[in-house]
């Protein structure tokens, strides 16, 4: 286990019980967060990468599909 892994579940054993919902809740909304930063990352990279996907080569790969 990380260094700062151990310290967040120190912090967390030294929270009262009641603050245990809390804690869950704001977990969930930094995953999601992270969840909703990927598919602007995969549009932000598209512009780039079609340069590639246009080419000639590339259409005669795919037209079978």
């Amino acid at each position: 286990m990380t260094r700062v892994k151990e310290e967040i579940i120190s912090e967390l054993n030294d929270l009262p019980p009641r603050t245990y919902g809390e804690v869950l809740d704001f977990i969930r909304y930094l995953k999601s967060r992270r969840r909703k930063a990927a598919p602007d990352t995969a549009l932000a990279s598209e512009p780039a990468l079609q340069k590639d996907w246009l080419r000639p080569e590339e259409e005669e790969a795919w037209s079978d599909l």
